[in-house]
């Protein structure tokens, strides 16, 4: 029994033992449990918050990667803006494409001020918020400002400098903007008045209206979209200037926050936004959510995420602005159409007042054409303030205007150099601020045939430099619908019959018989003006049939039309001479042009849009009277003393002015051969093409200037390619906008250009390159900085 008992004791004491090592066990294993789920917890929370970070990440260096071709930009949100971050464009346009070029923009000079004295800009010298003053007359006016408690620094041992603290830095723009005469490129034709009072306002409060009469439907959706593109450009300048997210919109756009985190951001925050995506407010997720904090309201505790790493901004606050709402009313009630002619009326009045927090700018146009250059007017009373960060807006304004001119024109030659669709586009935008209305599109000539017929893919095939260097048809229904929407028609050109060679040599291995003659031919300073030479064949039927099913194809397109460019530059009788036995080869000349209109005409009567006026480029035989002057218009490019000009205005012709050695931009640059001329010298400076007054100089009568359609700068690619277009384009092609907008005329008889020109081509260029375009300098920065001291 003892026995018993002791084992039976033991055994139970073992037991107990067993069972609390287990418990022991068990519990330790829980433990270990819950630390695991501890630490699965933890990963899990940190590969969330690494997954969001790399996902921020992604989006920010994928939209500044992208790199798309120019068919892929929306006509509503092509964006021409130098962009300096891809991802802040992004969510600033809404579009991910907006990086297109990278011209430089002068950086904001916080080392100076200026003020309007004598209405002129004068600079000063500005550091740590201090204004040094270097005008010894003002000394003791200053001299008790000097003593003040908030005047940081000591005064210069300098007997002429003084310094003046308190005050923002103003910058160069704001001073140009409200000193002195008026700062709008081509300068008003009529009544103006604007005042020098600015008001500051967001982007996201501008509005839209639109009054139209009815059966207006077409006019009204292409107002819409040119204030989409009025809206688009200053949203890119204000990227351009490195604006914020919050100072280019008042708030954060819905689309700018990843979906993932408008719940539950860092520390709690909870980011809304409104339905329409222009306003979004945050609060803290904890007590007293949504109420305001320390007097704050919502939108200014606004806290949000950009990409890229975390990065939390405070919204600006509503104080900055003077204006909650920027009303822009525009009224066309007159003309429903939709296409420009040369008897479109392009007036406009505008108006602008401020009234209750609220600034209104009201246009009322005749055409659409009219609304939209005031559009273009309204947008160079604004500017971003780069001290004040704030868009400006002069808010006092009465304007009349209306053209001197109805033809203003800018040609481009793509034959001699291929320029991307992107490049032409950044034309067409110069075009538009400058108030041109032409693009004169000379697309082919003896070099290359870049255009893609749909009937005739030969043409391209034998006559493109490469297959990547082509324009198809929705690259030119891209381009007119472009242009279109700024005020701006395309005029395209198929030159003929000389300057048609290359892409024209395939017609006797298609049974269609020698399209072109003299084609490469050598020497070719017998057969024409420069290499290589080519020059249609006049006696072959089929070469006016493909030249029909070209009008036609492009009518279609970029059409209506009711001025049309048919070419017959500088044929060459000699290349005529050597195949045909005509005894007048000047008349065959005048039947092949002719032959080409009615031709016109055919390919037009299918759309019922005939165009009233064919061109032709000037030359020995448009002073052979042959061509019927109620149909065909004269581009007269020779000299502006030379004969031809009386000739033609004497014969009764219409006239488009270019006078080479005026308004050719491509001349100056020295002869592209070893041998010939070749070259015109020398160079056009934006002077001589603002000075040149044609038909002044002509002592044009009343009766004889309706004869004057207008004028048109042209620029040849011999020597110019895709990589310096901007530079020789602008702004030398804006002075001969103001001289065919505004034609001023009181420096008739001076040989310079007055002061006040100067300065405001000063500040237009400035403006060219805000909107991307590699504008070319018109003197030093310096000259820039100090008003009239240069010229």
């Amino acid at each position: 029994m003892v026995l018993l008992h002791d084992y039976s004791s033991r055994r139970g004491s073992v037991g107990s033992q067993s069972r609390n090592l287990r418990m022991t066990v068990l519990k330790n294993l829980f433990k270990k449990m819950a630390l695991v789920k501890s630490l699965v917890r933890t990963l899990l929370l940190l590969f969330f918050i690494g997954s969001v970070l790399l996902l921020i990440y992604w989006r920010d260096s994928s939209s500044e990667s992208s790199s798309k071709p120019s068919t892929t930009f929306a006509l509503g949100s092509f964006n021409t803006h130098i962009v300096t971050g891809g991802s802040l464009a992004g969510l600033a346009t809404g579009d991910s494409n907006a990086r297109i070029t990278d011209t430089p923009i002068s950086p904001i000079e916080r080392s100076w001020t200026y003020k309007c004295v004598n209405n002129r800009c004068v600079r000063h010298h500005f550091v740590d918020g201090v204004e040094e003053n270097f005008d010894s007359n003002n000394l003791h006016a200053q001299s008790a400002q000097q003593q003040q408690p908030h005047a940081s620094g000591s005064s210069s041992s300098s007997s002429t400098t003084s310094k003046t603290a308190g005050g923002k830095r103003i910058p160069y723009q704001t001073c140009a903007m409200t000193c002195g005469p008026i700062n709008i490129w081509p300068q008003p034709t009529g009544a103006t008045t604007i005042g020098s009072k600015t008001s500051r306002f967001r982007l996201s409060d501008m509005r839209l209206k639109v009054n139209t009469a009815a059966g207006f439907e077409a006019v009204e959706r292409l107002l819409h979209e040119a204030f989409d593109v009025f809206r688009a450009e200053l949203r890119g300048i204000l990227v351009a200037r490195g604006a914020t997210l919050e100072e280019i919109e008042g708030a954060m756009p819905a689309n700018a926050i990843p979906p993932e985190l408008r719940n539950g951001m860092a520390g709690g925050a909870t980011v809304t936004v409104n339905d329409n995506g222009d306003e979004a407010a945050a609060h803290d997720g904890g007590e007293g959510a949504g109420l305001p904090a320390n007097g704050q309201s919502a939108k200014e505790k606004h806290k949000v995420s950009t990409g890229g790493n975390l990065h939390f901004f405070t919204l600006v606050s509503d104080k900055r602005y003077d204006v909650d709402t920027v009303e822009v009313s525009l009224h066309v009630e007159k003309s429903a159409e939709t296409y420009l002619t040369l008897h479109t009326d392009e007036r406009y009045n505008m108006s602008v007042t401020h009234s209750a927090r609220v600034l209104r700018a009201k246009i009322s146009a005749h055409s659409f054409f009219g609304a939209k250059h005031g559009l273009t007017t309204l947008q160079q009373l604004i500017w971003f303030d780069d001290e004040e960060r704030t868009l400006k807006m002069l808010n006092k304004a009465s304007i009349e205007d209306v053209p001197k001119f109805n033809y203003r024109g800018l040609m481009l030659d793509t034959s001699r150099h291929y320029f991307s669709v992107d490049a032409i586009k950044r034309a067409i935008v110069g075009m538009s601020h400058s108030k041109l209305n032409r693009f004169h599109w000379h697309i082919t000539d003896s070099q290359s045939f870049p255009l893609v017929s749909k009937h005739y893919p030969q043409l391209a095939r034998y006559g493109a430099y490469s297959e990547h260097e082509v324009y198809t048809p929705d690259d030119v229904r891209e381009l007119t619908a472009f242009a279109k929407v700024r005020g701006i028609q395309i005029i395209p050109e198929i030159d003929a019959p000389a300057h048609a060679g290359n892409g024209w040599d395939w017609g006797p291995k298609h049974g269609l018989g020698e399209l072109s003659l003299c084609i490469n031919q050598q020497p070719w300073s017998n057969y024409c003006g420069e290499p290589p030479c080519g020059q249609l064949n006049p006696k072959n039927n089929n070469t006016y049939l493909i030249l029909q099913r070209l009008y036609e194809e492009l009518l279609e397109i970029v059409g209506p039309l009711d001025y049309f460019h048919l070419g017959g530059d500088e044929v060459n009788l000699e290349c005529w001479q050597q195949h045909f036995n005509d005894s007048d080869m000047r008349a065959l000349w005048c039947d092949f042009m002719q032959q080409s209109y009615h031709r016109l005409q055919l390919a037009a009567g299918k759309n019922a849009s005939i165009p009233r006026t064919a061109a032709v480029w000037s030359s020995g035989l448009t002073s052979f009277p042959c061509l019927p002057r109620n149909v065909f218009a004269v581009q007269v490019w020779g000299g502006s003393k030379w004969p031809e000009n009386f000739q033609l205005i004497n014969a009764g012709y219409n006239l488009v002015i270019s006078h080479v050695d005026a308004w050719y931009l491509d001349c100056g640059f020295g002869s592209w051969r070893s041998t010939g001329e070749a070259a015109c010298s020398p160079y056009r400076n934006w002077q001589t093409v603002y000075k040149h007054r044609p038909w002044d100089e002509m002592k044009l009568t009343s009766l004889q200037m309706r004869q004057i359609l207008g004028g048109e700068a042209c620029l040849w690619t011999e020597q110019v390619d895709e990589s310096i277009l901007d530079s020789r384009l602008w702004p030398r092609a804006s002075a001969l906008a103001e001289r065919l907008w505004t034609d001023p005329v009181e420096e008739r008889y001076s040989d310079t250009v007055p002061l006040e020109v100067y300065n405001r081509m000063s500040v237009f260029r400035n403006r060219l390159l805000e909107l991307g375009l590699k504008a070319e300098p018109i003197f030093p920065k310096y000259c820039a900085q100090n008003q009239d001291e240069c010229v």
